[in-house]
């Protein structure tokens, strides 16, 4: 995807779930506060957080696109990564806000100090409203995230996917009140919040993940093996991958023809470097070490370590 394109792509999924939850904080809050419906405000309080770090992160997506200078030669991308951990330390804090005020309100019942009283059916209308909405949302976001590979994205999607369960939860608790059993509200507030923290711990783990420099997984590696295989002459020795925000940089061991001259080395580790970028998505540089490892060569020395010539790395963001 042209870099240009999947920045434009990404503010717009940002900026779309910012108006959303302006609007959805507001609403829900109000009403769950008029209509007497502690699941919803406990909602409210949700998407109240939601337009905080949608701010937070509509500023890192932006400032992920800058340049690549001489302090980061690979760019700013792992802004995006830092935007999705930002993201999920606000989903677990809201979280434990909303169990700690739906566990005090269920005690308050039954402790006989609070007067429970049936949420009205304007609560209702805005909770299936709100599930509606998600539903569009998480939908959009997720098909964005799919496309960019930008984490920031890919957790606003499962905090989406997530307000659709928080919302039907509360909608679910504001029947039950409506029908005589008002502890249902509360008790679905409590639902709300275990559902808000694991899709927070969720996103912690898998944005730390990037930035710990975790490496791809064997699709990858699966990838990179089937389109060496093509190649003659070149046996797939051992690969390395780190990200880079989206991007995926690879360092590859090779064995080749141990006869073969420096030069000769050299042209197949440049057409290797040169197919990986063409054909692998986000493969942004790859480093390749050859060594003499095939037709009984015995006698192993260290080969060149290479990074792609402007040509190759031009190549393969082109894609």
């Amino acid at each position: 995807m042209d870099p240009a394109h999947r920045d434009r792509s990404s503010i717009f999924a940002v900026n779309l779930g910012l108006a959303a939850n302006v609007v959805l904080a507001a609403l829900k809050t109000a009403v769950g506060i008029l209509g007497h419906s502690p699941a919803l405000l406990a909602d409210g309080i949700n998407s109240t957080s939601d337009v905080v770090y949608y701010v937070v992160v509509r500023v890192f997506v932006g400032l992920a696109r800058t340049p690549a200078d001489d302090e980061h030669p690979y760019g700013h991308r792992q802004l995006e990564s830092i935007a999705a951990l930002i993201v999920g330390a606000f989903v677990v804090t809201t979280g434990v806000t909303i169990f700690w005020g739906s566990v005090n309100a269920v005690y308050d019942m039954w402790r006989a100090t609070d007067v429970a009283a049936g949420a009205s059916l304007l609560a209702l209308l805005v909770a299936v409203f709100t599930v509606l909405t998600k539903i569009i949302l998480t939908a959009v976001t997720k098909r964005v995230g799919r496309r960019t590979h930008n984490l920031a994205v890919i957790a606003l999607a499962y905090d989406h996917r997530n307000d659709i369960m928080a919302a039907s939860a509360a909608t679910l608790g504001i029947l039950g009140g409506r029908m005589g059993h008002p502890w249902i509200d509360p008790l679905a507030g409590a639902l709300v919040a275990l559902i808000v923290l694991g899709t927070g711990i969720k996103i912690l783990r898998e944005s730390s993940d990037d930035l710990m420099d975790t490496v791809p997984g064997k699709a990858l590696r699966q990838q990179i093996a089937t389109l060496i295989r093509a190649m003659p002459g070149v046996e797939l020795e051992e690969v390395q991958a780190h990200r880079f925000g989206p991007y995926l940089v690879a360092n590859l061991t090779i064995g080749v023809n141990g006869s073969m001259s420096v030069e000769e080395g050299d042209r197949i580790a440049t057409r290797v470097e040169r197919t990986l970028c063409r054909e692998i998505d986000f493969l942004m540089r790859v480093h390749v070490h050859y060594h003499p490892a095939i037709e009984g060569s015995r006698q192993r020395h260290h080969g060149r370590t290479r990074s792609p010539d402007p040509a190759a790395r031009e190549n393969g963001r082109a894609k």
